[in-house]
């Protein structure tokens, strides 16, 4: 007589395990995804700032080298076509420049120079001899201009800057020259020093975020903040060298542009894009200091 054992029974998972199983599943992938998401904005925020911190490092070291060059070259300077050089001031101004009549700085305003200014600046220095430009004749003086304006195409405030060489005959003028169509190219941009008040967004009851609020101590009491800033020779103190310096503000005589010795520089600039997290706007702010060394002519 046979004998059958009982069928052993296959072991599985109920339709409730699975669905729960698929539930963990799916929250582990949304949390990773979520994490994921946020260390992709992460990263492009702080991409965004590390590129405007080195656009404006790179514009500050210029603009320090173009200070530090300013005027006419030091006694020591020897070349072959040295009468033709003839940088006689170290910044060139307006109004006035034509009939050399310095206008008088007034930094953070109240000066009758329109430029130099806060935001606004014209060196006069001496060219490469061996710029193509030059050719057939050699250059006299090169203008080389930094401008903070606004560009139609865009919102924010772009530093702008261009270089020309003055004309052969007479002072010329160089607020004219530089500002002709084609030789103000955008340099840094974003740069917010003049724009206290730029929206950055909005708050919950759909009031607008400007920057002043996010970063009070960066605009004290909502004020613009000047790119550059003056330190001026006092000749009527002293004839011997080196001489008295003070700041340039309108109430000295002697601050005109062609006693200009120092030019603090300041660049506020702002990302693109906000945090990520807190939704702040990112700021990158840099100081330098060029100081000329070339005596006036």
């Amino acid at each position: 007589m046979k004998t059958y054992g009982r069928k052993k029974r296959q072991e599985g998972f109920t339709l409730i395990e699975l669905l729960v199983s698929l539930g963990i599943f799916l929250l582990v992938i949304g949390a990773a995804f979520t994490l994921l998401g946020s260390s992709q904005s992460r990263y492009q925020t702080e991409s965004q700032v590390l590129t405007s911190f080195q656009e404006a490092r790179l514009g500050l070291d210029q603009i320090v080298r173009d200070v530090n060059d300013a005027g006419f070259p030091p006694p020591t300077f020897f070349n072959a076509n040295f009468p033709n050089f003839s940088a006689n001031t170290p910044f060139a101004w307006g109004p006035g420049y034509a009939g050399n009549i310095p206008c008088v700085i007034g930094t953070g305003g109240g000066g009758t120079c329109v430029t130099p200014d806060d935001f606004d600046l014209i060196i006069e220095t001496n060219p490469n001899p061996q710029d193509p430009s030059c050719a057939p004749s050699p250059c006299q003086v090169q203008w080389i201009r930094y401008q903070l304006r606004t560009p139609p195409a865009v919102q924010v405030p772009t530093l702008m800057r261009g270089a020309v060489y003055r004309p052969s005959v007479g002072r010329g003028d160089p607020d004219a020259a530089t500002s002709a169509a084609g030789v103000l190219a955008p340099f840094v941009q974003n740069v917010v020093n003049n724009s206290p008040n730029f929206q950055v967004g909005v708050d919950a009851a759909g009031n607008p975020i400007r920057l002043s609020t996010q970063y009070p101590a960066v605009f004290p009491g909502g004020a613009p903040v000047p790119i550059f800033q003056y330190t001026c020779d006092r000749p009527s103190l002293s004839q011997s060298l080196p001489l008295p310096t003070t700041d340039c503000l309108a109430a000295v005589g002697d601050n005109s542009p062609a006693n200009i010795r120092d030019v603090a520089i300041t660049l506020i600039v702002v990302a693109p894009s906000a945090d990520a997290v807190t939704q702040r706007a990112r700021l990158v702010q840099l100081t330098g200091r060029g100081r000329r060394v070339n005596p006036n002519q």
